[in-house]
């Protein structure tokens, strides 16, 4: 941090979501009761998870794990946004910016990683059926969640260890909700072309190969379910096409913002919201109201916590 000396400022401003005071009110109560529902919905998940004894197969652990990275993904980047709603001067430090930019693709890169895993579980659990349990053993979802973090660590170390050493002498405004790595990186004075690619190469191509890689590991189930069972297509295409929606969702704004991050797009900030604060939400929705055994293991820790007073 001590190569931020180098700047002449200080703090950026956060242009946020613009408009009316009264719009200003509206958008501060939607963000706000959407947050607390991201935050309940997956710390519930994390909660259920941990605590039932029933749900120990290998997709509940990974989908406790993706809880948390979407609980802090959201973290990161909602609260800030929610009380700048409420301020006339939106401005967030030049640490506070690098910090909040560390932890972002931090938690993102990781969760892009854990979306694969999981598809990988859900390919072994549909095409390789007799070997699951072998396959999916306790230290491979360990190995996973752990490749999981370094990933996400190797992926927001190598574009902060540059960003850091950039010095920002003015103009200082972020036309977003957040401290964005492309927007931020415009506003150094010095020329950026080559980290400009760079994170084009890193955030852009990582988002695209993921995406990629998550399509195909569905085709494959859904190609395997239809040749195996025509019945079993409807099923499998009902559960899985909730699951295609997030990650499509989660995927594409990221793709748009860092796969052509330099370009000036009007609806950066629409796709920003998405990815940090809508797409979170959606996760325990899909994965909690669509899965019976989840709701039904969820009454079942209410029931034992109220006998328990």
């Amino acid at each position: 941090m001590d190569h931020m000396n180098k700047s002449t400022i200080s703090e950026f401003v956060l242009v946020g979501l613009s408009g009316s005071w009264t719009l200003q009110i509206l958008y501060f109560m939607f963000f706000f009761v959407l947050y607390g529902a991201t935050v309940v919905g997956n710390l519930l998940i994390i909660l259920t998870v941990t605590f039932s004894s029933h749900l120990n197969s290998p997709m509940y652990f990974l989908l406790g794990n993706l809880s948390f990275f979407d609980m802090c993904l959201s973290t990161v980047t909602t609260p800030n946004m929610i009380v700048d709603l409420l301020r006339e001067h939106r401005t967030i430090s030049l640490r506070g910016c690098m910090t909040q930019m560390f932890f972002m693709h931090l938690f993102g890169g990781a969760e892009m990683t854990l979306l694969i895993a999981m598809a990988f579980d859900r390919y072994v659990a549909i095409c390789k059926p007799l070997h699951y349990t072998s396959i999916m053993s306790r230290h491979l979802l360990q190995r996973f969640v752990l490749f999981s973090w370094t990933i996400g660590f190797i992926h927001t170390m190598s574009q902060m260890v540059l960003t850091i050493n950039l010095p920002f002498c003015g103009p200082n405004v972020v036309d977003n909700i957040f401290c964005d790595l492309p927007l931020v990186i415009k506003l150094a004075c010095k020329d950026t072309y080559i980290l400009e690619l760079f994170v084009i190469a890193d955030s852009g191509l990582l988002s695209l190969i993921c995406f990629i890689l998550l399509f195909l590991s569905y085709t494959v189930i859904l190609v395997t379910v239809h040749n195996r069972s025509t019945g079993g297509l409807s099923k499998a295409i009902s559960t899985l096409s909730a699951h295609i929606t997030v990650v499509t969702l989660f995927f594409g704004p990221c793709i748009f913002i860092y796969a052509w991050p330099f370009s000036n797009f009007s609806g950066t900030k629409i796709l920003s919201v998405f990815y940090t604060v809508i797409t979170p939400l959606l996760n325990p929705i899909i994965y909690t109201l669509r899965n019976q055994e989840m709701k039904v293991t969820i009454r079942k820790l209410r029931t034992q916590h109220i006998n328990s007073k």
